[in-house]
This record gives C-alpha cells, sequence and structure tokens, in this order.
C-alpha cells in the first residue's frame, strides 16, 4: 500500500515524552515552563502550600494541591512550532513509582530532570534504567543551577559513573547560584544571558553575541569571563561529540544546564529537544511490528482515571495511539474482549481541562469514555485484525491492609470506590475466602497509596474506611489455581487470598519463610509477575 505522505507528516511533527526525576528536583516546575512557552497558559503557577491561591497546573487532584505533589500522571497537549506535544508528567516520589512505569511504556523519550545540587538520586536511577530497558532517548535537563549546585564537570562524570552513560552538554552554564548569569549555547556558538523578571511566571528576554563580543567581558565580569573560555575550550577538545544515531540508542544523553523556577535555559531545551527528539516509531506486536504510518488505527491503554471531573463522576481510559488516525466515534476492536467498541468522547488534555478532538494521530494521546469495559494493557485494533502489543507490567504489591467500611450503610459506595481504584491500577485488591465485603484487603507498591486512598474514598466516594495494616510484605500469584491454603500450613507468617479475577495470592511476611514454602511445594509455581487475566 502507497504511503499517505500527509498523514506520514503529521505523525513525523508529534512529540510524545515522559519527564522523570527524584522529588523536588522541579519536574512539575519544568512542566509548567514548557507549556509557558508552548502558549499553553499565560502565567505560570508554583507548587505551594496548602493555603496557596494557585497550583501547579499539571497538579489536578486536590489532594496533590494540598500536599504540592504530583500522585498520578498528568496527560498535556500543546502546539509549538509546528510540533505536537504530548508530555507525560510523572509523580516523583517512588511510592506513584508503578503509575510511572506504565507511563514510560507510553513515551517515545524521556526528558531526565537532575538537581544541581544532588546529582544523580535514587528515583531517578530507578527511572532512567526502566527507560533503558525500553531503549529510548533519554535527553538531560540539569535544573536549579541558579541555586548553589555541584561543578558541572562533576555532574557529567557522575552521569558516567552512576548510570552508565556519557553525556554531551548541549549548553553550558555561565556561574551558578546567585553568580548564574546564563549559558552558553555551544551549537550556535553564542552567550545567552538571560534577565530574571516576573519571579519566572512569565517568558523571559535574553541578551546574545557571540564569546569574543567585547560586552560579555564586561558584562560578566574578567573572572567568570575567563572561567568560561576555559571552560568552552575543555569541553572542545576533550568532551563527547554530539552523535544524534547514538542518542536514539540511548548511548548517549544530551545535556542541558537552566533554571525551571526562572526560566533560565528553558526555551532552548525546548527547541533542541524538539529537533533531536524521535517521532513515533514502530511499536512491537506478536504479529510483528506496528508502523505508526500505515492507515489503520491502533493503540493501546496504559492508564485509567476515576472522578477527574468530580461533578460528573466520569471515567475515562488514556490511549497512546500506535498507528495511522484516530477518527471521533470510530469502531475498534478490543482484542481481550473480542468484541467491537466504539470510541465515544474522544478528548485531549491540559491536565483536567479538556478539549473534544475530533482527529489523533499516532504519537498522541487520547482521552475516551469508558463505562467500565476498558483495562490497563488493552489492545485496540481495527476491526478484522487480530494482535497484541506488549503487555504492561503489574508489579507486586509490598504492603498490605485490611480496608473495612466504618457505616455498613455505604458498603455499595465503598466496592464501587475499591473496584475503581483498582481499575486505575493504584491499588491491588484481594479478599479471603467466605469473608464479608465490608472488609477487602488492599496491596499497594508504596505506602502513600494507602493515604491516598483514604482521602480518595472519603472525598469522591463519601465513604469513611479503616484501615489496619497487615504484615506482609512478599506476594506471589499460585498456579495451579486448586492450590489448597493448608499445604503452607495454617501460620501467621503466610496467608492465601484471591485477588479481583478470582487467582490465588500467597502473602508472606517474610522472604524466609516464602523461600521455605516455594521450597517444600515443587509441584506448584509461586509467580512473582501474575498471568494474563482472561475475560
Amino acid at each position: 500500500m502507497p504511503q499517505n505522505t500527509e498523514l506520514a507528516e503529521k505523525i513525523h511533527k508529534r512529540r510524545t515524552f515522559a519527564i522523570i526525576s527524584h522529588p523536588d528536583a522541579g519536574k512539575t516546575t519544568l512542566t509548567e515552563k514548557l507549556l509557558l512557552y508552548g502558549g499553553a497558559i499565560r502565567l505560570a503557577g508554583a507548587v505551594k502550600g496548602r493555603k496557596a491561591e494557585r497550583y501547579a497546573v499539571s497538579d489536578w487532584m486536590e489532594i496533590e494541591k494540598q500536599r504540592g505533589i504530583s500522585v498520578t500522571s498528568s496527560v498535556m497537549q500543546f502546539d509549538y512550532d509546528d510540533y505536537h506535544i504530548n508530555i507525560l508528567d510523572t509523580p516523583g516520589h517512588q511510592d506513584f513509582s508503578e503509575d510511572t512505569y506504565r507511563t514510560l511504556v507510553a513515551a517515545d523519550s524521556a526528558v531526565m530532570l537532575i538537581d544541581g545540587a544532588k546529582g544523580i538520586e535514587a528515583q531517578t536511577i530507578k527511572l532512567f534504567h526502566v527507560c533503558r530497558m525500553r531503549g529510548i532517548p533519554i535527553f538531560t535537563f540539569v535544573n536549579k543551577m541558579d541555586r548553589f549546585a555541584k561543578d558541572p564537570f562533576d555532574l557529567m562524570e557522575e552521569l558516567e559513573k552512576v548510570l552508565g552513560i556519557r553525556s554531551c552538554p548541549m549548553n553550558w552554564p555561565i556561574g551558578s547560584g546567585t553568580d548564574f548569569r546564563g549559558v552558553y549555547n555551544r551549537a550556535k556558538k553564542r552567550i545567552e544571558l538571560f534577565t530574571s523578571e516576573g519571579h519566572g511566571q512569565k517568558m523571559i528576554a535574553a541578551t546574545t553575541g557571540a564569546v569574543d563580543d567585547p560586552q560579555f567581558k564586561e558584562l560578566l565580569g574578567e573572572k567568570l569571563y575567563a572561567q568560561l573560555c576555559e571552560e568552552i575550550e575543555l569541553l572542545d577538545t576533550a568532551g563527547d561529540a554530539f552523535d544524534l544515531e547514538k542518542v536514539k540508542k540511548g548511548e548517549l544523553t544530551p545535556m542541558y544546564f537552566g533554571s525551571a523556577m526562572t526560566n533560565f535555559g528553558v526555551q532552548t531545551f525546548l527547541e533542541d529537544f524538539l529537533s533531536y527528539a524521535p517521532a513515533p516509531v514502530a511499536r512491537d506486536t506478536d504479529e510483528g511490528p506496528i508502523d505508526p504510518t500505515t492507515e489503520d488505527f491502533s493503540g493501546f491503554v496504559f492508564k485509567i482515571q476515576a472522578n477527574m471531573n468530580p461533578a460528573h463522576r466520569d471515567r475515562i481510559a488514556f490511549i497512546r495511539i500506535c498507528s495511522g488516525k484516530f477518527e471521533k466515534e470510530m469502531n475498534i476492536y478490543q482484542t481481550r474482549t473480542k468484541k467491537n467498541v466504539r470510541l465515544s468522547q474522544p478528548q485531549q488534555f491540559l491536565a483536567q481541562d479538556r478539549n473534544i478532538v475530533k482527529e489523533a494521530y499516532a504519537g498522541d494521546i487520547i482521552g475516551v469514555f469508558d463505562p467500565g469495559i476498558f483495562k490497563i494493557g488493552d489492545t485496540l485494533c481495527p476491526p478484522g485484525k487480530v494482535f497484541h502489543f506488549a503487555g504492561i507490567p503489574m508489579f507486586p504489591a509490598e504492603h498490605f491492609a485490611e480496608v473495612t467500611i466504618k457505616d455498613a450503610m455505604k458498603r455499595k459506595q465503598f466496592l464501587k470506590g475499591v473496584e475503581q481504584i483498582a481499575e486505575e491500577g493504584a491499588i491491588q485488591l484481594f479478599k479471603q475466602a467466605n469473608a464479608s465485603y465490608e472488609s477487602l484487603i488492599v496491596g499497594v507498591v508504596g505506602v502513600l497509596q494507602f493515604e491516598v486512598l483514604e482521602y480518595r474514598l472519603k472525598n469522591e466516594y463519601r465513604v469513611d474506611v479503616r484501615m489496619d495494616r497487615l504484615p506482609y510484605g512478599f506476594a506471589r500469584w499460585v498456579t495451579p489455581a486448586k492450590f489448597e491454603p493448608g499445604r503452607i500450613g495454617y501460620t501467621n507468617d503466610a496467608l492465601v487470598v484471591q485477588d479481583s479475577y478470582g487467582r490465588q495470592v500467597a502473602l508472606f511476611t517474610n522472604e524466609w519463610f516464602m523461600q521455605r514454602t516455594i521450597g517444600e511445594n515443587g509441584d506448584v509455581e509461586f509467580l512473582e509477575i501474575p498471568p494474563t487475566p482472561e475475560e
């Protein structure tokens, strides 16, 4: 089939990326500044305390505004210089890492944000390795250069030693902390000095010019100017050259320095990133790779979110389009249920703000109304064609609690709430045999999810619950399904429960007892990653 040139051009202009970082590195602030330069917002809001009047536009959930942290991934779209950009702003806190891991499956590249003072931190390492496993390009932005920061050469060395990736600085900071004046743009061979106005709420002006322009010796002072010239020479002679092919393979990361809070270096980074980041690429399926420019629509569900609009109690399934063109109210084939489904009320987002879309293309993220038929990992393909995109991993819970409603009259709301939040992937539900539905066992990857669960049940479903932490720390799915709990022995160190699909799961208090149980039951498999559920 000849390629549709117009379709290919639109897809080539798509950029879909996630921003990854350790908490407090400034990820949500950088996201907002990209939106500011893209014209999506006119005034940037800072992430502030409980009584602040404005909050980060990407933090839409009420608990995020109160705590000043991101607890769920946000999707934002805007246009800049003929590019259509999809930003996936992910939670930085490790307790919400499962949501981040799933979201990274939908991204074509990643922006790794590093605090200039703290360097590489624990959560950054974990998320970097997820990106590397997926083989996606990684672009690095060293933030907070307007505060005390490590030496830039030390940060380059840290990237190589800790993460095992070489870096190529695309710009270079001129000073740091209170002396941070701007950056040297290596590609354009020019100095860019910034003026700070409006506390970072508006776009800023820059004084630019060649390094040998006499004005810069006067503007910077002799000492800082001499230091800059020396560092530029060292970079040019000893640093890694920019190699786009190595970037695409994840072997080299372009490195930028700046300050998201004051907007220093943000526009340069955005323009370079759009030039170098990949357009949508072929995605693997069990029937072979799917070319994004093929005319047939296909995609997969990577996120489900209930109650984004509390007034309507709605539920949205987020779809990464992998090929072709999406059109409003189109029919698709859902491979898990083996049914044709109409995709209704398609929307694109700026956090909780939505616009109805009539069409979208490979690389785009859209949300569709979900009446309860979609699950994370669902493949959507053209009617008459059956294939499956690679599955989205489910991580075993590490913390458990018994959750009980305080008012038995609200059982219906309780069940609806925990089931919907479980379908989002935020929690995992388990039930003991013959236990009442007024009490369920909830498993989470990070303990802060318990707080989010309790908050959302109270504020979104009007249900008060009591949570009693359980001593278990390991979950293993048991096959064959007819495993008798008595084979483990009746002990406080283990408990056999059922998950929401009716599959048996063994919970253990410690690894020693778990390994002993596995050794004593050689005819049984104890799976860390659960098998794919059957409809």
